[in-house]
């Protein structure tokens, strides 16, 4: 199977090489993407925001011949989305990597920005039951490699219209949480709880890790990708 491996902020296509190592072996063709903006100072990124990130990854799924998988990991799951509305005809399944499928309207999160980009705010800067399974050499060696994003992808509102994104398959690997917390999770959480429930196969795969699987359980988070890629 094809399968498209979109990252969140701070992360381009390196950021999957263990996981796209495993999946390879498994026998799937990967395609990690770097989406556009990232590590771009202002003068070459103010203009992206979220629409164009979507627009790149569906013009990743229109280079692939028949079905595909599309990955998002976090705030790449906003765009993992966006293009299952895009292109619901052409997804096999998505999988959301330790986030949840965004209601139209809504944004990623609102970060500092800093000479008109938002740079990585550091592993301290998030909650610890995110980051308390990177160790200190796994910190030490991923934040050199984060890379700024365009100051308006955070913020910026998806806008979904086809109602066929609802019968696409999807997957949710959750981090810490299994079905039954997330969903009474997402009662609190108004219209994400609704775009949720309109999905027609949703499944909720809890993995076990913090919010970065793909660098602190790259083989457990490959294992599961391939085991929702081969569920069909």
């Amino acid at each position: 199977m094809d399968i498209i491996l979109i990252p969140g902020l701070w992360l381009d296509a390196s950021s999957w090489s263990e996981v796209t190592a495993e999946l390879e072996r498994a026998g799937h063709t990967v395609h990690p993407l770097t989406m556009p903006g990232v590590g771009s100072p202002a003068a070459e990124s103010s203009e992206i925001g979220i629409a164009e990130w979507v627009d790149a990854a569906a013009a990743a799924v229109d280079a692939v011949a028949g079905p595909v998988v599309v990955v998002g990991h976090s705030g790449g799951g906003n765009v993992a989305w966006g293009v299952a509305d895009a292109r619901p005809d052409r997804i096999a399944r998505v999988v959301l990597v330790d986030t949840v499928p965004p209601p139209s309207g809504s944004g990623i999160s609102e970060f500092e920005v800093v000479d008109g980009v938002v740079p990585f705010p550091g592993w301290d800067f998030f909650p610890a039951e995110d980051v308390e399974d990177l160790d200190d050499a796994t910190r030490a060696r991923t934040a050199p490699l984060t890379l700024s994003v365009p100051a308006r992808v955070p913020t910026d509102a998806i806008e979904l219209s086809h109602e066929a994104r609802h019968q696409v398959p999807v997957t949710l690997l959750m981090g810490g949480m299994d079905r039954e917390t997330l969903e009474s999770e997402l009662d609190q959480w108004g219209p994400y709880a609704d775009e949720f429930r309109a999905i027609q196969d949703a499944e909720v795969v809890r993995i076990g890790s913090g919010h970065w699987p793909q660098f602190s359980v790259p083989g457990r988070l490959a294992e599961l990708i391939d085991s929702a890629v081969t569920r069909g």
